[in-house]
């Protein structure tokens, strides 16, 4: 299996724990926990600023000396609802318990103790509509550079109707060249509707040197070191993806792949 497909371990407790050094990049963390209710965790953030993001269910949220309350209303993440996140800086901790059965993601990343500990959802949350026709997909914003709420992480999260693309046309981040590109890492969590599901994901760079096909079932984890990154949701099939991006700025500055930037320009005419 390829190096940037990271299956699930296990179906309860933390079954993802992706860390710079596991991943062998630099800035991005990722970690899951399915929870049982009445489950609970808690870590230590260490150097690392987290975003914590409930992906359904309900649990009761601690971090950096702010006890959250309960957070959570989506049982099931197609219902689209906006998510219930928040941030934690470092130096500090987390805990969670869960209310409900539940699938929390942490989203890490360098801190700089620049940020406190806040809610990031579901207030300020919109659903926005990306791409047209087959290339249609709906966006929520988490905590993107139009929102000053982290020192390095950004998060979204994208919902792809069956049948269509998403991460396209096929883009690149991977350069330290602002603003021209920036260099950011990234890590795709997927779902699938119904569950059975599964989609495809390509990795690749212009010159050949990474090309890999991946297909991905529902909690499965996509690792996008350097390249181009589409995914593709097959008739039937409904697709979730959380994305955690991070690198030395946080801003997201990408550049089209050359041989389809023509879609771009048409779409635009459109």
């Amino acid at each position: 299996m390829s190096a940037l497909h990271r299956r699930p371990q296990g179906e309860q407790g933390k079954v993802h724990d992706i860390t710079p050094a596991s991943a062998n990049w630099g800035y991005v963390g990722f970690g899951l926990y399915r929870l049982k209710a009445g489950d609970s965790v808690q870590e230590q953030t260490g150097e690392r600023e987290v975003i914590l993001v409930l992906v359904e269910g309900r649990a009761h949220i601690n971090g950096g000396g702010v006890d959250f309350g309960e957070m959570g209303e989506r049982m099931n993440v197609f219902e689209k609802l906006p998510p219930h996140c928040a941030y934690v800086p470092n130096d500090s901790q987390w805990s969670a318990v869960a209310s409900t059965d539940c699938t929390l993601a942490v989203c890490s990343a360098p801190g700089h103790s620049g940020h406190k500990a806040q809610r990031l959802g579901p207030e300020g949350i919109q659903m926005d509509t990306r791409g047209q026709g087959t290339n249609t997909r709906y966006i929520h914003n988490i905590a993107m550079e139009n929102r000053e709420v982290a020192d390095s992480l950004l998060v979204t999260e994208v919902f792809t109707p069956a049948g269509n693309w998403s991460s396209y046309p096929p883009h690149r981040h991977d350069e330290d060249d602002y603003p021209n590109i920036t260099y950011l890492e990234e890590t795709y969590y997927h779902r699938l509707n119904p569950e059975q599901g599964y989609g495809h994901q390509r990795v690749f760079t212009e010159d050949g040197s990474l090309d890999e096909t991946i297909s991905m079932s529902s909690h499965d984890v996509v690792l996008v070191p350097k390249g181009h990154h589409p995914v593709g949701s097959p008739y039937g099939y409904e697709m979730y993806y959380l994305n955690v991006m991070a690198g030395p700025l946080r801003k997201w500055r990408f550049v089209n792949h050359p041989d389809h930037e023509w879609i771009v320009h048409r779409d635009a005419q459109a």
